[in-house]
């Protein structure tokens, strides 16, 4: 057609015009679908009809930037805002539809609880902050979580990964960016036991032992078998004092707990108390100078033997005989006991006798 114009001095000649019909852009997507308050996020939007943009908006800013990839495809880079905006494409025929991009505030990493755990993972914290929500990841140092959880806008679960020993910062990253809180988390190392002394005692307990090894400082549990230690107290890094629990005859496994872990187990031996039945000879001379046999059982652990409550020599010859030097002493009866880690036995009588007199 001819465009012309009319005045008071008449019609100009015809210009040709031609009318093309342009097509309304549609959007069908923008990937990902949010972004940081601050921008800079590159976006992608696909659609129809995109070939001919000469804008794009996120509500009524413009972007940043844009390149036109193709007529279904533009990148664009997301100006700074806030708030759930709608993102449009103009063209030469007109402007498309709204797709709703969101602005997300940056995270806040406030705690981690518990802070400590073993350098083997596996166990669950739970991160606390704000701005938690459509958490991308979670890592410990440079190690991402075995898995998370997003719990609330300020909880996250999260459960560790392995590590070495020691203290690493802990990071959450959302839409809106990263937060990473310092030393947060303290991998501690599995306890070692290379000790128990003295390495055994009676059926009642109730007697102190030393623990001996290497990362023992966090302490939370002693156990002997499966029965909690009476009491126990961390000296060092390397030494736990522990008050021993009743238990039954025989060997039994110690271990020592921290939040590292449960330790390797040292031997502990329940021994039952000392029993003499017999006293062979039952009486000497007052000087002394020959041996007489105990027998009975429990006696392999024999420390000492009292003879009239004097210490004497003796032989452990099995669990159930014991040779004992007689003690020179004044005539009459004497008792005669053993001691073991396991007690005391009860009393048995010697009888020294005088020499008979003319």
């Amino acid at each position: 057609m001819q465009v012309t114009v009319t005045g008071p001095g008449g019609t100009s000649n015809g210009v040709p015009f031609t009318y093309t019909t342009a097509p309304v852009p549609t959007l069908t997507s923008v990937t990902p679908t949010s972004g940081p308050t601050a921008g800079g996020t590159t976006v992608t939007l696909t659609g129809t009809g995109l070939a001919t943009a000469s804008a794009v908006r996120f509500g009524a800013t413009p972007a940043a930037s844009f390149t036109v990839v193709s007529d279904t495809h533009i990148t664009a880079v997301a100006p700074a805002g806030t708030g759930t905006v709608p993102v449009t494409v103009t063209t030469p025929g007109g402007t498309s539809n709204g797709i709703s991009y969101t602005y997300s505030a940056a995270p806040i990493l406030s705690g981690v609880s518990p802070n400590q755990g073993p350098t083997s993972g596996g166990n669950t914290v739970t991160l606390t902050g704000a701005n938690l929500t459509g958490a991308t990841a979670v890592t410990f140092g440079a190690t991402p979580a075995t898995s998370f959880t997003v719990v609330s806008p300020t909880q996250i679960t999260a459960v560790v990964p392995a590590a070495t020993a020691g203290p690493i910062g802990v990071t959450v990253t959302t839409p809106g960016g990263t937060s990473t809180l310092p030393s947060a988390y303290f991998y501690v190392s599995t306890p070692v036991l290379t000790g128990v002394a003295p390495p055994s005692g009676p059926l009642s307990g109730g007697n102190t032992v030393t623990l001996t090894g290497v990362h023992l400082i966090e302490a939370t549990a002693v156990r002997f078998g499966t029965t909690a230690a009476s009491a126990f107290t961390v000296v060092s890094d390397t030494q736990i004092t522990a008050v021993v629990p009743a238990g039954a005859a025989g060997l039994t496994d110690v271990t020592v707990s921290t939040v590292g872990g449960t330790s390797n187990a040292a031997s502990y031996t329940y021994l039952a108390a000392p029993v003499v039945t017999t006293l062979i000879p039952s009486q000497g001379p007052v000087s002394g100078g020959i041996t007489f046999t105990l027998t009975g059982t429990n006696l392999a652990q024999a420390t000492t033997v009292h003879v009239g409550g004097a210490p004497a020599g003796f032989t452990v010859v099995s669990d159930s005989h014991i040779v004992v030097d007689a003690l020179p002493g004044a005539a009459g009866p004497v008792t005669v006991t053993v001691t073991t880690p396991g007690g005391t036995s009860a009393p048995k009588t010697y009888t020294r006798v005088g020499s008979p007199g003319i």
